[in-house]
């Protein structure tokens, strides 16, 4: 903690990826900053090699030419192979890379390396012509981002002095002080709700949704401008019951709590090369009704609007 209670920004966070040119995570063109590490564990995770706060090497098996030039520059013994499989034991590996310099194929890759807050800002201002031109600018995502409060404020306010809008997307799983941090100079919040019954959500992330609604209705009563966001995962979260419950919650929080964008669910995770202490790769069942996944391709829904259309009897079926 820094002089008068704030929270100090770490001299370097972990940063997965940066990525330009993003239409999907904000307003106008973005460029995203993947930080590492994330409190929740969702089976169906679109950037499994976000979870772990810690650099991790990762294998791409698709790749591999089973020559074993990595296991002879491994010195911490931590790569293993037999009849055609890799595995990486990440209680000996320190993500140091040697490997990768032996590694002619491509097939391991690094997630994650530490950067400053001046690294990542020279990184993102770079597009300022195609943010002031789309009326986008820089989305922290992850991971969750408010594990790195203080980086992301110290981050943010170099985008406020340069003109630059901002934007989190968050899980919600996070200290409400760091919350209240970051606030006074984010533009706009992406606020992930997984599921609204606390057992069946704390079955599929690793972790119950108290705080997470907490935050919502903490965020929305700062006046804060949030568009609150579902997967929907079919067998999880797609029932009528959960639209709805979802609907009333959101409600309860009043005018600024009336967005919800349903996102229809993808199979990305699953083909993410991510380190293999990520959660084993989820396979969903069939959505319920393809009537009901067509119509939440629309992108923001008005909440009522979202609970009239899944509460009807098809959804269900």
């Amino acid at each position: 903690m820094a002089r008068n209670g704030s929270i100090s920004a770490p001299p370097r966070s972990v940063i997965t990826n940066i990525q330009g040119f993003s239409i999907h995570d904000g307003p106008g063109i973005r460029t995203v900053v993947f930080f590492k590490g994330c409190p929740l564990s969702c089976r169906w995770c679109a950037n499994p090699e976000c979870l772990a706060p810690e650099p991790q090497i990762g294998f791409i098996g698709a790749l591999c030419a089973q020559c074993g030039k990595c296991l002879e520059a491994c010195t911490r013994g931590a790569i293993r192979t037999g009849e055609r499989l890799h595995r990486i034991d990440y209680a000996r590996c320190d993500a140091c890379g040697h490997c990768l310099d032996a590694c002619g194929y491509g097939a391991l890759v690094r997630y994650g390396r530490p950067m400053t807050v001046a690294e990542v800002w020279d990184a993102v201002r770079r597009d300022k012509i195609f943010y002031d031109r789309s009326g986008g600018g820089v989305t922290a995502s992850g991971g969750e981002p408010l594990r790195q409060a203080g980086f992301v404020r110290e981050l943010f306010e170099r985008c406020r002095e340069g003109g630059i809008g901002t934007c989190i997307e968050t899980c919600g799983f996070a200290a409400p002080e760091a919350l209240l941090h970051v606030i006074p100079v984010t533009d706009h919040f992406l606020f992930d709700l997984k599921h609204m019954d606390p057992g069946v959500h704390a079955r599929h992330t690793g972790q119950p949704n108290g705080l997470i609604l907490d935050n919502a209705a903490r965020l929305v009563g700062y006046g804060a401008d949030v568009v609150f966001r579902q997967p929907l995962i079919p067998g999880v979260n797609d029932d009528a019951g959960n639209i709805e419950a979802t609907a009333a919650f959101l409600s309860g929080l009043g005018a600024g709590g009336g967005r919800l964008e349903l996102m229809p669910y993808h199979r990305m995770g699953q083909g993410s090369t991510g380190p293999s202490t990520c959660p084993a790769p989820w396979t969903a069942p069939r959505p319920r009704a393809t009537r009901g996944c067509t119509r939440c391709n629309r992108r923001t829904w008005t909440v009522a609007s979202a609970a009239r259309s899944h509460a009807e009897p098809t959804i269900g079926a």
